[in-house]
């Protein structure tokens, strides 16, 4: 049984200022998290198009993490291993893919809409009644939410951040229901690990994981309103380029630096 969640994301922003926001937020968040050598690799972003969503931006990253992952994952994981996202962007519909590269029956699969609205939406993204039958909600307040002590960061927080550009915030109890103006991130994440004995375990690590990370990214793209608004998409293209280029650079500098003499694998190639 694939485990199905829905996460519900509200921020004091609109729809078509997300969009900005968004891809400002994942591109400095992925170039921070590289600070320490494993992090993420941007591989390909291009334009692409679907019959159905039109035309939107295709991505694929390599994300190197295997010292981050708890101990039991670790032992049955080589060194030298990565996550590959692929994901596809039609905003305000995404869809976006991960496996390993070490562990072939890893897959998950995260479906999301945008809208203006404070998450109530029963099927926001068109489940199947089987779909829904085993999916459970779960809503997400970027506030008040119990979040990693070890990403806290006091100008990050919400219920003290205040922008100067928009004057929203700081959040306080029971903004979702006052705020204006509001959106919601609709995220429906299949997770899926098909090997006997270890499949809960891992299905709800992965679950664990992308709460956390949820949390972290729309927590960050908030405090960081009054460095990405008033951008233009071509503004936050052209951001998101320099700082794919520096992440990329990171990565592979260190591992380089890992490895003898400077060369051989710095953990893009997939272990044989």
């Amino acid at each position: 049984m694939v485990l199905t969640k829905e996460y519900r994301v509200c921020m004091p922003l609109t729809v078509e200022e997300y969009k900005i926001g968004q891809l400002y937020m994942i591109a400095r968040h992925s170039l921070e998290q590289s600070e320490e050598g494993e992090g993420v690799e941007v591989v390909e972003n291009r334009p692409c198009e679907d019959a159905v969503h039109g035309k939107g931006q295709y991505t694929e990253k390599h994300i190197h993490l295997s010292s981050r992952l708890p101990y039991w994952v670790q032992a049955i994981c080589p060194r030298v291993f990565y996550v590959i996202e692929k994901s596809w962007n039609y905003y305000p519909y995404t869809l976006t893919e991960y496996t390993c590269s070490f562990i072939p029956k890893l897959h998950v699969l995260i479906k999301t809409k945008y809208e203006d609205n404070s998450g109530t939406t029963e099927n926001c993204l068109d489940l199947t009644e089987e779909e829904l039958k085993v999916r459970s909600v779960e809503h997400l307040d970027i506030a008040f939410d119990e979040f990693s002590a070890k990403h806290y960061k006091r100008e990050e927080d919400p219920k003290f951040f205040k922008s100067k550009k928009t004057s929203r915030g700081p959040l306080v109890e029971g903004w979702r229901e006052t705020d204006k103006p509001i959106m919601c991130s609709y995220k429906v994440v299949h997770a899926s690990f098909e090997v006997w004995g270890l499949q809960t375990k891992v299905e709800d690590f992965i679950q664990r994981g992308i709460r956390d990370i949820l949390l972290l990214g729309h927590r960050q793209a908030f405090a960081w309103l009054d460095e990405w608004h008033g951008m233009t998409l071509e503004n936050v293209r052209d951001y998101e380029r320099q700082k794919q280029a520096e992440t990329n650079e990171k990565v592979q500098a260190a591992g380089d630096a890992t490895t003898p003499n400077g060369s051989g694998s710095n953990g893009r190639n997939t272990p044989t």
